[in-house]
């Protein structure tokens, strides 16, 4: 039986074909728990960094229309059909993004000032979770 501090690939396809197998005795229980706890995680600070990004590139923008380009518009499009993607296999998130909007957007917004300079951006998230989410919504 391989280690869990040893080999956490070789360990997690072990105790998935004990699961598998019903082989109750032979688990390892508290990280195998631990692990399980982790992909929740996981996914969750997914959500929170693309919505992050998400509110950093709306932010640039809107605020720097004069510098508007095609990437960061694909950038703004590719981070939301992710989202979305992430939303759609863990619909319980959903809830969780829109409780952490206002969070990833002050991290978006720190961003955004250290990159552009502006300092007048707006300090409260200037848009709902819905044109956040929405694909073709642009500021």
């Amino acid at each position: 039986m391989t280690d869990y501090n040893t080999d956490v690939a070789a360990w997690a396809a072990e105790q998935a074909e004990l699961l598998r197998l019903r082989a109750v005795n032979a688990l390892d229980w508290d990280n195998l728990a631990e692990e399980i706890e982790a992909v929740g995680i996981s996914q969750k600070r997914e959500v929170y960094a693309r919505l992050k990004l998400i509110c950093h590139h709306l932010l640039k923008w809107q605020f720097q229309s004069e510098h508007q380009s095609r990437s960061w518009r694909t950038t703004i499009r590719t981070q939301r059909r992710d989202l979305a993607k992430v939303l759609q296999q863990n619909p319980s998130l959903s809830s969780y993004a829109a409780a952490e909007l206002a969070d990833a957007y002050a991290h978006g917004h720190e961003d955004a000032e250290d990159e552009t300079g502006l300092l007048h951006l707006p300090q409260a998230c200037p848009w709902s979770i819905e044109q956040v989410l929405d694909i073709d919504y642009l500021p």
